[in-house]
């Protein structure tokens, strides 16, 4: 029997489990942000931020299996420009999280975390997001076997999502308790910022060297 590049085989679900794990479960903006949000807000109060990036995720991949990746590819501009808004946004976002106001650990946090819409919509504009998307799509959907593919892998990045992610928010959390003091909180934050910023310059190395 002929293997191909689609999710007609079940050999495939494998392959497709490892990639999205390797994709979600590694350091990047959203995980970065569900750190610096556990160690300041809490595991509950990061929840919302948690399920919006799952339904951000599965949003996009059904957009481009169902045909927005051919839109940049027809119309490259429009990638670039939407690289563009994401950088700046991220950069909002870093400045945001170091400026977090360090209230001491037992009163949840200053401030308010990322909501679901917010966490959602976030991932349009995540360099990250839609590098995984897109490979995800080009390298296990198959034309001929199309919509199938695509719905099993969104199944597969709804099922393998949460827990990825949701261990990086319970980092943040477990780092609380070495966050007494607000010069603490307040270099953590900085750091969340900085490297908030530094999974930007990484993404986009290519365009830099």
């Amino acid at each position: 029997m002929e293997v191909t590049n689609g999710l007609s085989l079940t050999a495939n679900l494998l392959p497709l489990m490892l990639f999205c794990l390797s994709m979600t479960a590694t350091p990047g903006p959203n995980n970065i942000m569900l750190t610096a949000s556990g160690a300041n807000f809490g595991f509950r109060r990061t929840l919302p931020h948690m399920f919006g990036i799952a339904c951000g995720m599965q949003t996009m991949i059904l957009t481009v299996g169902l045909g927005l990746g051919r839109v940049f590819m027809e119309f490259p501009a429009v990638h670039t420009a939407l690289e563009w808004v994401g950088g700046a946004y991220l950069l909002y976002l870093a400045w945001k999280i170091a400026n977090i106001p360090p209230a001491p650990v037992d009163s949840g946090g200053a401030g308010r975390p990322m909501t679901f819409m917010q966490g959602l919509l976030f991932q349009w504009v995540n360099p990250k997001c839609w590098m995984m998307v897109v490979g995800a799509v080009a390298t296990f959907a198959d034309e001929r076997n199309a919509m199938h593919d695509v719905f099993i892998i969104a199944l597969v990045f709804l099922a393998v999502t949460p827990p990825s992610i949701g261990m990086w928010a319970l980092v943040g959390v477990k780092i609380r308790r070495f966050l007494e003091t607000a010069f603490r909180r307040r270099m953590f934050n900085y750091t969340m910022a900085g490297l908030l910023v530094g999974s930007l310059v990484f993404v986009h190395m290519d365009k830099v060297l």
